[in-house]
């Protein structure tokens, strides 16, 4: 761990316009992103670049994440969907925001990495203290079980919203995710009235869904 180079890149993030929501910055400050790389990329945790995970999944690139967590806007006390929660990075960003009274739902297909993200999270304590809850399913499906949601995220791109997404959104609530390289946010304003916003320029790896 650097130090100097997390405080550097954080306050790049800040200087370029990515990073503006003092909650968000602070969160980007005391979870490390070096606790979730895997160990023989250590040394690069720090680039403003995606990280390979194993099995085909990456841990993404601060900026983006910044740019995900900043149109989702989470605040104390929300309960939230993250699909697609890999390396775990941000499932504890998402901790660390929400606080003790809220719930952070990391849903992974892949079970090594879903058992890799709940290790990596566990070091900062949210797991014990119920904040964070680690599911190995079709994060495509979400968690209808746990729904409604105020937020949702997703790490992993699609070629179209999965409906159960949709339906598992609080309204009002706020769903980010890529598709077609770019980054969406859908507002959800009643049962049956979304908004969407576009913000183009992005490449995710893709989301994986059973048929």
């Amino acid at each position: 761990m650097d130090s100097s180079k997390k405080d550097n890149l954080i306050e790049t993030l800040i200087k370029e316009g990515y990073l503006k929501t003092p909650r968000i910055i602070d969160a980007f400050k005391k979870i490390d992103r070096f606790d979730f790389v895997i160990d023989y990329l250590k040394t690069e945790a720090y680039h403003n670049v995606p990280l390979g995970i194993g099995f085909g999944q990456t841990i993404s690139q601060p900026l983006t994440v910044a740019v995900m967590m900043e149109l989702l806007q989470p605040q104390a006390g929300q309960k939230i969907l993250d699909v697609g929660s890999g390396s775990g990075w941000s499932t504890a960003l998402l901790c660390e925001i929400v606080g003790e009274k809220g719930k952070v739902y990391g849903v992974e297909i892949v079970p090594e990495l879903s058992d890799f993200g709940k290790k990596n999270v566990s070091h900062y304590n949210f797991v014990s203290k119920g904040i964070a809850e680690f599911i190995c399913s079709d994060g495509s499906k979400g968690l209808p079980e746990k729904a409604l949601f105020d937020g949702i995220i997703s790490a992993a791109g699609s070629h179209h919203i999965p409906e159960a997404w949709k339906k598992q959104l609080k309204i009002g609530g706020r769903l980010v995710l890529p598709m077609n390289q770019s980054l969406w946010l859908i507002i959800k304003k009643s049962e049956n009235d979304f908004e969407f916003k576009e913000y183009p320029g992005f490449i995710f790896v893709p989301l994986i869904e059973r048929d």
